[in-house]
Formats: structure tokens, sequence, C-alpha cells
């Protein structure tokens, strides 16, 4: 039996790690792992019991007892969602995407002991399986052994772009400066953090999207790949 494959994608807020490791996943059969949703999971179990974000060990304590799954989503649940999240057999998958969620997902993941149990959870996710996962963490810290590390990335002012026309969708108001503003203290927030910062690490593949469409970062990452499973063969 050959060994698991991992690709895993670091990169900042609204570089297209989501889409772009959704689809990779999709073209290669492999199951997609949007470690981000977990620390919505610990934010989420926080408002249900009423933890406050910033007790770290309750916090903890909630994500290790919770059963926490992950899948692609089947046909029935194809309704926009990037990927299934079944938490204590509930499907949470829109639940954890609320604003509020949003703001308690950035709480919790400050927390050194809440990394450590969630680092766990998604290494042993990974340890039988091929995945493509990604988050800020992953290439250094997560899945260091990982065949294919990847950097995503695109320029400041397109990411603030993205995101605005994301928010604009979901019928936020909100203005291009304010995302502007909010992008830069995101990335500053999560490169400064002293547990498992962003970074790039030496052996990452560096991929600028900044004029690339979203299918041809896939089809880039989906050929390099595909070579390099090939030669392992």
């Amino acid at each position: 039996m050959s060994k698991p494959f991992a690709i895993a994608i670091d990169g900042p807020v609204a570089a297209g790690k989501g889409t772009v490791s959704r689809l990779v996943a999709d073209r290669l059969g492999f199951l997609y792992v949007d470690t981000g949703a977990m620390y919505r999971v610990g934010a989420w179990l926080g408002l249900q019991r009423k933890v406050d974000w910033k007790d770290e060990a309750k916090i903890a304590a909630l994500i290790t007892e919770a059963r926490i799954e992950m899948r692609n989503p089947t046909q029935a649940e194809k309704d926009s969602r990037l990927t299934t999240v079944i938490v204590n057999g509930e499907d949470v998958s829109w639940k954890i995407r609320t604003e509020a969620v949003s703001q308690g997902a950035s709480a919790v993941a400050v927390h050194p002991l809440v990394r450590k149990v969630l680092v766990h959870k998604q290494q042993l996710i990974a340890k039988d399986q091929n995945v493509v996962m990604e988050g800020r963490d992953i290439t250094h810290t997560v899945l260091p052994n990982a065949q294919v590390k990847i950097y995503l990335t695109a320029g400041d002012t397109i990411r603030a772009r993205r995101r605005h026309l994301q928010l604009l969708t979901k019928g936020i108001d909100v203005s291009f400066e304010e995302v502007y503003t909010q992008l830069l203290k995101r990335d500053k927030q999560d490169m400064e953090r002293k547990t498992d910062p962003l970074k790039i690490v030496p052996e990452a593949w560096v991929l600028d999207t900044s004029d690339l469409s979203i299918e041809q970062v896939v089809e880039i990452i989906v050929s390099k790949v595909t070579v390099m499973r090939q030669k392992d063969e």
C-alpha cells in the first residue's frame, strides 16, 4: 500500500486557498481539509456552551471532547459549501460561517493549547488518506513531511479586492478601505503570532495568484502533483 500523499497549502487571507484547495482535491480525488473551519468549530462550541473564548483550558477541553468529521460535500450537500463539517453528529457547515463565529475563531486560534489539540486532530485526518490541507501553519507544523508544500499568495490590494467582493456578494456593506485595513491587520496578527505563525518555509513553492485565474492556479498545481506522483510509482 502506497504512502498517503499530502499537499500542504499555507497563505494569507484572501489568497484563494479555500477555493483552490477544494478544486485541486476534486481533480485529484483527495480529501479537502479546511483547518480554519476547525478553529471555527472551537468558537462555535464556546458559544453553544457559553464558554468565554479567552478561557484557553475550557475551549481546548471542548474541542478535545468533540468528534469533528470533515468530508467532501455529497451531491445532496452541494449548496456552495466548500466542505462538510460534522460535530458530534450535527452538520455545522453553515453554522460555523457566521460573523460571530469568525470573530471567535481568531480569538481561540491564539491559544497554544487549542492549536496543539487541533494540530493533533488534523494530523490524524491525514494519517491514512490523501489530503489537500490548507491553513496558516500546515507546511511547518501540521504536515511538515508533506510531499508538496505551497505558499499561496497575492498582492495586498488584489487580496483586499477579492475579500471586498466576497463581503458585498454576501450583502455586507463595507468600504474597500475598511477591508484593506482589516486585511493588513490580520496579516500582522498571523505573522507575529507566538505559536505557529504564518511563514514561508524554505522548501515551499511560492505561488503568486495575483495575475492568474482560479482555473489556471488549479491546473498548475494539479499538473505538478500529477508528474510527481507518476515519478513515485
